[in-house]
């Protein structure tokens, strides 16, 4: 997974209680799109010209100790295109970028309902 400066500076925002949008149930989103530009920390958003951003599934996100959890159901006709990058985002539209991932998940039509369960795990060092 690779963290954006933008989820960087969220991390310490929070850390100080500085009036961070958390990535609550309310706020988190997981978003997919058609881009297959190669990750940058500089990314704010998606790079695909198709994207979409789907909220938490009842009960989402968790956390384990160090890991995180979020899930979202793309119904039927929800976010019908290729599934390129996906990421975590805090609203659903702008808000905070935390991290961006390529890799092709293939292309969901019209009529398919998608899940889309993420983990991602907090870890010191390389």
């Amino acid at each position: 997974m690779g963290l954006t400066n933008a989820g960087r500076d969220f991390i310490a925002q929070a850390i100080m209680n500085d009036s961070p949008t958390f990535f609550d149930d309310t706020h988190a989103y997981l978003c997919v799109g058609d881009g297959t530009t190669a990750f940058a920390a500089t990314q704010t958003d998606l790079q695909g010209s198709n994207k979409t951003r789907g909220g938490m599934d009842t009960g989402y996100p968790t956390r384990s100790n160090n890991v995180l959890t979020f899930k979202a159901t793309f119904d039927g006709n929800t976010a019908n295109h290729d599934w390129d990058e996906w990421g975590v985002a805090n609203a659903s539209s702008g808000g905070t970028l935390l991290n961006r991932m390529v890799e092709d998940n293939g292309t969901k039509v019209l009529g398919q309902t998608w899940v889309l369960e993420v983990e991602l795990e907090i870890s010191i060092g390389s």
